[in-house]
């Protein structure tokens, strides 16, 4: 073999230190991403077994309008912004002068109609007398026609007889006096009927005083309590917000003067319907706000909405007009934050207001 077969046979080092096969760095890479991408899909396995999450959340909470029932001019104010309230506090005052003639002229009319049941006490009272007396002159009169009646009869009698034991004149009188009794009787009657009609009349005038006194008292209580009303006191335990009424203001009944905000607040998230499946009353919740990104709240599931958002929506979809188009619909959830937790925040709790938006998750595992 000669020296240049010997010099073929012998492997050349690799040029220049380079070796065969993929640099190390892109193998330690390579092996980097796969194991992040690993741990990445195991992760949102993980999640989407045990844990249900959406950031379509926000703190709700009760809030009460205030609003006066009377119009009138603000002249005095005790709330100021964002003050923390009792219930029965002051808050504000109106003008009571308006209410205050309305009770007055209320409570002289009341006392017309006082005067106009006595009056027509008395008027009843003497047409009751009066009565009395026709009723006596009626009995008086029906004994007179009965005497009179008698002796124009006998003298009838006595004048028909064969003897003529009566003159003709005597029979004339005697009838006469009979006609007369008669008359009389009537007229005795329809006196005692006309008292009659005098003492309905009486009472009925009473009657009429008495529904006159009734329906003014109601007018006056109504007017008594719009005078409370002038004073404008809170309905509840919170803080003042969306004051929009100054002093020397005229407000109107209804009109919404401020909001009272109950330091009681929850969370309502809607979830998918999708979701829903696997989540049920009690399961615990993990809350982050975006106004404390460094804290996270525990809550749990309290309850499920009755119906859809849609369903409560001003104008719900009507899918029976023929352009129906499948939507995942959202469903609220209330979530109610764990006492303790919210205690653990400290003085910040007083921040967590209606309206700040959250993110939530629920753990359904288990």
């Amino acid at each position: 073999m000669t020296a240049a077969q010997d010099n073929a046979a012998v492997p050349k080092p690799a040029e220049n230190g380079k070796k065969n096969g993929p640099p190390l760095p892109l193998l330690i890479i390579g092996a980097a991403l796969l194991v992040g991408g690993i741990s990445l899909g195991g992760r949102m396995w993980w999640r989407s077994q045990h844990l249900v999450e959406t950031d379509n959340a926000f703190v709700a909470g009760r809030i009460h309008p205030v609003a006066t029932r009377v119009a009138g001019v603000v002249t005095e104010m005790h709330m100021q912004d964002n003050a923390v309230v009792k219930t029965g506090d002051l808050l504000l005052r109106l003008d009571p002068a308006d209410a205050s003639v309305q009770v007055e002229r209320l409570k002289a009319q009341i006392a017309q109609a006082d005067a106009a049941i006595a009056t027509s006490s008395a008027q009843i009272a003497q047409a009751r007398a009066q009565a009395a007396v026709t009723a006596s002159q009626v009995a008086q009169a029906e004994a007179v026609l009965s005497r009179t009646e008698l002796d124009a009869k006998r003298s009838q009698a006595l004048f028909g007889a064969e003897l003529r034991a009566t003159s003709k004149q005597e029979l004339d009188a005697a009838l006469a006096a009979r006609d007369v009794a008669r008359a009389d009787l009537a007229a005795r009657k329809a006196g005692a009927n006309a008292a009659k009609e005098a003492v309905a009349a009486a009472e009925s005038a009473r009657q009429s005083a008495n529904a006159q006194k009734s329906a003014t008292l109601a007018q006056l209580k109504d007017a008594q309590n719009q005078l409370g009303y002038v004073e404008l006191r809170a309905s509840s335990d919170g803080r003042i917000g969306k004051r929009t009424v100054e002093v020397g203001q005229r407000v109107q009944p209804g009109q919404q003067l401020a909001a009272i905000v109950e330091p009681e607040t929850w969370i309502v998230a809607n979830f998918k319907e999708t979701q829903l499946a696997r989540m049920k009353p009690g399961q615990k919740a993990h809350v982050k706000f975006d106004a404390f990104p460094d804290r996270d709240l525990l809550a749990h599931v309290d309850s499920f909405s009755p119906a859809s958002g849609a369903s409560f929506a001003l104008l719900p979809p009507d899918n029976a007009t023929g352009n129906f188009t499948k939507i995942v619909q959202r469903v609220p959830v209330k979530l109610v934050f764990e006492p303790a937790s919210l205690k653990a925040l400290g003085e910040a709790a007083s921040r967590i207001v209606p309206g700040l938006s959250v993110q939530v998750e629920v753990e359904i595992a288990g």
